[in-house]
């Protein structure tokens, strides 16, 4: 099962319906218990006003429950994750004008690093149920990439996602070959296309280990891309059209600190669809 409990943090904004209805969606879909949380003083009327938004839902996940807290936003969130042993929370934009992508970048950085769960970064939030058709996840050569291709699985039969693109990106470093002249172009070419069969077969092997039945009705595909890690497969998610992308720990300590500047950083700075972000704590 992909995910079991999740959280999501509430506030009283225009786009609370929309993260709402797409809140309890993902937990129908992936037959788990969710919890609302709203950070800030309870009150009769917004206790009605949100009761009244939850009577519109279609259909009620089987556990749902509304938790009322106090305090810093960050803090709160990430100690209640914590508290309540969730393993994937929820994070909405909120569509005010211009403010999209800066709101959602600057509120997923300062929570991914402290959130002891999964994040998913919601950039398209619904009240209609728009279907995820492409995931894209990172093929990284990491201890931690065969956990989270095997939770994009999961993920991917849950949803009733149809294709999954393994991307694998390769520094322009390891080439290491100076192009000057028609030789040393030739002597580059093959080191590229070395590159790409020796990560294509790592990926491969990444596959085997995922069991078959979790792999039934998903098209999957790998894809070696040049460049710079972190942005270049957020700019293939963005190319392809990808409906969620998803990366993986790299670090086995301090991870976030190491992580966010190099790679998660250009995602945040422009997220290209909604991104899902799997924590090493997540581990059975």
């Amino acid at each position: 099962m992909a995910f079991t409990k999740l959280l999501i943090g509430f506030a009283f904004s225009p786009n609370l319906r929309a993260n709402i209805f797409e809140a309890t969606r993902l937990a129908l879909q992936f037959d788990a218990e969710i919890l609302f949380l709203h950070v800030g003083e309870k009150t009769t009327q917004k206790e009605q006003e949100f009761q009244q938004l939850l009577a519109f839902i279609p259909q009620a996940p089987k556990k749902q429950s509304v938790i009322w807290k106090a305090g810093s936003p960050i803090d709160v969130i990430t100690a209640t994750c914590k508290k309540e042993k969730v393993d994937l929370l929820l994070l909405g934009a909120l569509k005010r004008e211009n403010m999209l992508r800066y709101y959602l970048g600057s509120i997923a950085r300062k929570v991914t690093r402290k959130a002891p769960c999964s994040v998913l970064l919601m950039l398209h939030p619904s009240i209609e149920r728009i279907p995820c058709q492409h995931i894209v996840v990172n093929g990284f050569d990491s201890p931690h990439t065969l956990h989270t291709v095997e939770k994009a699985y999961e993920v991917a039969q849950a949803l009733k996602t149809q294709k999954i693109t393994l991307v694998e990106e390769i520094s322009p470093s390891e080439i290491k070959i100076a192009v000057s002249d028609d030789k040393s172009l030739r002597k580059a070419t093959l080191r590229k296309q070395k590159l790409n069969r020796q990560e294509e077969r790592r990926v491969q092997d990444i596959l085997k280990e995922i069991p078959e039945a979790k792999k039934q009705g998903v098209k999957t595909q790998s894809q070696s891309i040049f460049g710079r890690r972190g942005y270049s497969i957020g700019h293939y998610a963005r190319l392809m059209r990808a409906d969620l992308l998803v990366m993986n720990a790299q670090e086995e300590s301090r991870f976030w600190h190491r992580l966010f500047p190099k790679d998660l950083e250009h995602i945040l700075n422009e997220i290209p669809t909604n991104v899902l972000i799997i924590s090493p704590e997540s581990h059975e």
